[in-house]
Formats: C-alpha cells, structure tokens, sequence
C-alpha cells in the first residue's frame, strides 16, 4: 500500500525548531508589512532549493510549479513567482537566517559532543581557517577584492568533533583572516588549530591570557631565542621540543610570555614543519597530530561548495547573499541533526544524495535512508570526502 504519511521534505522540516525561528522573525519584525512569502516560507524554498540542487530563481519556479499539488505538504500556498522570491532574498533581513543557523549549530554541537577523536584529548578542538568565493566586481559591487575582481570569504571555526561549524563570519574578500581573531569568541580551556595566516603575536596572547591554547605554524623569518630544550624521541618525527622567548622588539612586547617552539618532520611527507603553540603540557608527537586535524576545516569548505548552492547565488545584494549562505549552513547542520537524532550509518553526501531525488517521497525517513532501501543505492562519487562518515 502506498505510503500516505507526509513527504521526506516535510520530515526533515519537523527538525527545524519552529516556536524559536517565529521568536527570531518576531524580534527583527521580519514579517511586518509583508503580504505574500514571509520569512518561515523563505526558508522552506531555500531548502528545497538546497536539497533539491536549484541554481536559479527560474529553476526554482518551473520545479515548484510542477509540484504544485505537493505545496501544500512543503508548507506553502502557492508557487511564488520570480519577482516575488528576488523581493524576499533582498528585504528579508539575512540576521534571521543567522540567528536560526546559530540555533540549529548549539543544537548538533550538543549532539555530536561525546563524538570521538583520533587524539586522546578531553578537550574542544577547534579548526580555523577561511575560504573565498569569487564573485563578479560589476555585480557585486559591495564586496571588493581585488581591482577588478570582488569576492566574499567565509571565516569558520569547525568544531572537529562532528566538523559543525561553531562560528561562521562572512566578510568582502578584502579582509584579512587574522582580523577574525578580534571578535572570535574564546573558550577557556579549547584548542585553536591555524595555519600561519593567522600568525599575530598580539592576538595570539590575548587568546593565551583568556585561559585557551593555540597552535599554530612559525614562519621562516620568526626572530626567537631558544631558552631550554626538552629530550625528544627522533623516530617519532619530532627533531626539538624547545621553549623560546621572541627577540624583536615589537613581538616581545606583544608577546612577552614564552612560547613553545617543535620541530616536526611529517614521515608521511618527509617535510619538516615548526610548530608554536602556548602549551607546554602535551607531548609534543599530540601537537603535531593537532595540527594535523586541521585539514578537516579545509575538507568542510571543500564539500559545502561541492553539495550545497554558495558557489551561484540567486541575488546579488548583500542581504540576499548572506541570506542563501546561511540558509545552505542551516540545510547542512538539519541534515547533521536529522542523521544522528535518528542514528543512521549514511554518510551526509548520501543522505543529501537520496533527498535530491526524494524530497516529494512519502516514505518514512528512517526508511528511506536505510542501507537495503533501492533509493540509497547512490554510486559514491570518487571524491567523496569521508570526514562525514561518522
């Protein structure tokens, strides 16, 4: 017997925490004055713009309307036109989006906090770094990057266990990344994983005095003197654990404390690479493997502009770019909650995979996502990135 319960799309939506997002459109005053397409029926077509691989106002029209008698289980009236869906992306205000993204982020993090690690560490590990989108400077005039070029950069701490963004800052393509280190909330007792980008004395000690640890990479020309070196074991790839004091005149004063310094030669590789960090308590082969880790940021950046719609935006206004962004951030984090409140074995890119083709589906979702479902048997791409088979 057909299955006549409501559609694989209107399952996943029940995960979104409507009662919070109405407090969070009531409080921007997001629907006043608003007749058709409110705040809550935006983000319904964005994730079905999402899920559905949609690139285009056009491409989401003719696709709604050829469900229109399934509109009604997605939650809406009608099909909205063009004009209508352009209006909303630059008039609603994209700090709803966000606020609900950062609900739905507090939420997996709670989920995925007892994840494990391959680093024996009772400790949150966090992955900062930054990615950018070009962009066309004759249309997207607000964010400029370089003379003839514009862009945005997606500035993201993911929080390796579970790899959910913990904060996500958008910026033009002119911002540096170590600027992001001024408003970055520090937790006290977390480990901050950066590349040399982010290599700034002055903000890398206010991190130190706020009870947390960073580490990072020392570049070639770093002015320090070694004040006291510990006994390594050369054939687990550290070359010297040293304890150092920085030289110039201007670091020493932007970071007057010592600092630890490792060298490391990856046998992986073969190439050797210098370590800084504030801690002086963990082996050094641990702080080694925590940079390591880093390299998942890189993979989330890398698979969000594979699977989800940041790379072609629907609107060239600033409201309408942040507001798609943070729509796709809250598909990918729902997808995440989805996966683990109803424990599947599927990977993300499967699940994601199975609801592109499924959205209108009357299947139970715990179903329609198990291994010996016909729909799940998707071929996996040879790229398909394994840090989200958890």
């Amino acid at each position: 017997m057909k299955n006549v319960g409501k559609t694989l799309f209107a399952q996943v939506m029940e995960f979104v925490p409507w009662k919070t997002f109405g407090r969070i459109i009531e409080k921007h005053r997001g629907d006043a004055g608003v007749r058709t397409l409110g705040c809550a029926d935006l983000f319904r077509i964005m994730s079905f713009a999402q899920l559905t691989w949609r690139e285009s106002l056009r491409d989401i029209e003719v696709c709604l309307a050829a469900n229109r008698s399934k509109l009604f289980h997605m939650g809406l009236k009608n099909v909205p036109a063009r004009s209508t869906l352009s209006d909303a992306l630059n008039l609603r205000d994209w700090r709803i989006y966000h606020e609900l993204a950062m609900r739905l982020i507090t939420r997996a993090r709670a989920l995925y906090a007892s994840e494990s690690l391959d680093i024996d560490l009772d400790a949150t590990i966090y992955a900062l770094d930054a990615t950018t989108i070009d962009l066309c400077l004759s249309l997207f005039d607000w964010a400029p990057f370089r003379k003839t070029k514009a862009a945005i950069k997606m500035h993201t701490l993911l929080d390796l266990r579970g790899a959910i963004p913990a904060f996500i800052h958008i910026s033009d393509g002119k911002l540096h990344e170590v600027n992001v280190l001024d408003f970055l909330p520090i937790e006290a007792g977390a480990f901050y994983v950066m590349d040399r980008g982010y290599l700034d004395f002055a903000r890398l000690y206010l991190v130190h005095q706020s009870g947390a640890f960073f580490v990072t990479r020392a570049k070639s020309n770093m002015n320090a003197r070694r004040v006291y070196s510990a006994a390594t074991d050369r054939s687990t790839g550290v070359i010297c654990d040293q304890t150092i004091a920085l030289n110039g005149f201007y670091s020493a004063q932007d970071y007057p404390e010592h600092l630890r310094r490792i060298r490391f030669k990856d046998p992986e590789s073969g190439k050797t690479l210098i370590f800084l960090t504030n801690n002086t308590t963990l082996p050094p082969i641990t702080i080694a493997a925590l940079y390591k880790n880093r390299w998942q940021v890189e993979l989330f950046f890398k698979w969000i502009k594979q699977h989800l719609r940041i790379k072609k935006f629907l609107g060239t206004s600033e409201n309408a770019v942040k507001t798609q962004i943070w729509c796709a951030v809250s598909i990918y984090v729902l997808i995440a909650i989805v996966k683990k409140e109803l424990q599947l074995n599927a990977s993300l890119y499967t699940l994601l995979q199975i609801l592109s083709v499924s959205v209108f589906e009357k299947t139970p979702i715990s179903q329609a996502f198990q291994p010996d479902s016909s729909l799940s048997e998707v071929p996996d791409a040879a790229n398909q990135l394994n840090l989200f088979e958890i």
